[in-house]
């Protein structure tokens, strides 16, 4: 085995007698870095994505979000044992949230909304992140009165000015209203102010306003129902798990969503595009693999002498074809360490110093392109590239005598 990677070594680097061999070397190692190159760095990329995105719904959406599973309207809360799932390990809180569409106005403006009522201390019992209020405060009740978290995007529908100093006006439909239609009895109308503008991610804040859970109670006459209850998690604790503990003891009247589940469509699509990227990015890697099978058969045909002088020698077939069976190895591996070290680099670039821009980067969350490496992905691709070379070696040699 020694032997015949010494000699293939040799061959790999040294001068071959027809001179379009060693281009054809050339080409191969090029083809097959470039190729690897392009896999580590889109995945990369992807991996940038998908993390970004995941932590802006974070911040937002619960860790386990626990809901009505027949028909997905409002349920009595007395109807799901709260206390029961308070005690469960690495539950830290349990938030029953209301969430109804209602028709707002501020000043001549109009917009369509989701409010979500919540508690006044929601920024202790859940993740969200009250650095993400960029205008005004964290406030959502003062003095007994109420207040509200405008979405970014609803506040630019809304134009809702920086001193608010303007009350919003919210509209909901009244629950079994009888007779004549007419806006009195139809229509539920109240007014808030707002607090604050929070910005997390752009589908987020163009349909939501937060308010305190007593004041949606009041306009959309839940009483003692709620839309869904919101899990919080300790650190390090697993949704999976926790779901199965809450499933064990709500039973299947509830649907209960982990994080993922909530956006299971998105994160779907999102790693079905990874996936169909990478799998377009190989079947290039194996054409371009198709040069090392060219360049190994005129290698082969250029080595004959060499080949026989070896037999003399008493070299047996076995050990010949291992040696044009390590040079197709050595061009994939050369090809694949060159292109590996390359993307690495060029990913630690746009990490470090973001040099490539996110055009228009005003109207995302995010300026530069983000990129995280992951080391099983960067092992996959090592893999799959000398398997193809490995399979693009194997064909000329066995057929070498």
């Amino acid at each position: 085995m020694k032997t015949a990677f010494y000699i293939a070594r040799r061959y790999l680097i040294s001068k071959k007698s027809v001179n379009v061999i060693n281009i054809i070397s050339g080409i191969s190692v090029a083809g097959v870095t470039v190729g690897t190159f392009a896999l580590v760095v889109i995945l990369s990329v992807f991996n940038g994505l998908d993390t970004s995105i995941k932590s802006l719904f974070s911040t937002f959406d619960p860790e386990i979000k626990i809901g009505n599973s027949v028909n997905g309207k409002p349920f009595e809360l007395n109807s799901l044992n709260v206390d029961a799932i308070r005690q469960i390990n690495g539950v830290t809180a349990v938030t029953p949230v209301i969430e109804e569409d209602a028709f707002l106005m501020y000043g001549n403006q109009q917009y369509f909304a989701t409010i979500k009522g919540v508690p006044a201390n929601y920024a202790q019992v859940s993740k969200f992140d009250t650095g993400s209020i960029t205008v005004g405060r964290f406030l959502l009740e003062a003095d007994g009165s109420p207040f509200a978290l405008v979405g970014q995007g609803v506040a630019y529908y809304l134009s809702v000015g920086l001193n608010f100093t303007e009350a919003i006006h919210v509209y909901a439909l009244k629950k079994g209203a009888t007779g004549r239609p007419t806006l009195e009895n139809t229509l539920t109308h109240t007014t808030i102010y707002a607090s604050g503008i929070f910005a997390s991610q752009q589908e987020i804040d163009s349909k939501y306003m937060l308010v305190p859970i007593d004041f949606a109670k009041e306009l959309f006459e839940m009483e003692n129902r709620v839309s869904a209850v919101e899990i919080t998690l300790a650190n390090g604790a697993s949704e999976d798990d926790v779901k199965k503990e809450i499933l064990n003891q709500i039973g299947n009247q509830f649907s209960v969503k982990t994080q993922f589940e909530q956006h299971e469509m998105f994160y779907r699509v999102m790693q079905s595009e990874k996936w169909a990227i990478f799998f377009i990015l190989a079947f290039i890697l194996v054409i371009a693999s198709f040069n090392i099978l060219g360049s190994l058969s005129m290698l082969i045909i250029d080595k004959k002498d060499d080949i026989v002088i070896l037999q003399s020698m008493g070299a047996n077939q076995k050990l010949i074809r291992n040696i044009f069976l390590f040079e197709g190895w050595l061009i994939s591996l050369a090809g694949a360490i060159i292109g590996i070290v390359l993307g690495v680099l060029i990913c630690w670039i746009q990490i470090r110093f973001g040099l490539l821009k996110i055009p228009n980067e005003g109207s995302f969350i995010f300026t530069a392109y983000p990129v995280e490496m992951r080391l099983t992905d960067i092992f996959v691709v090592f893999l799959l590239v000398t398997g193809i070379g490995f399979l693009a070696a194997w064909y000329p040699v066995r057929y070498t005598r």
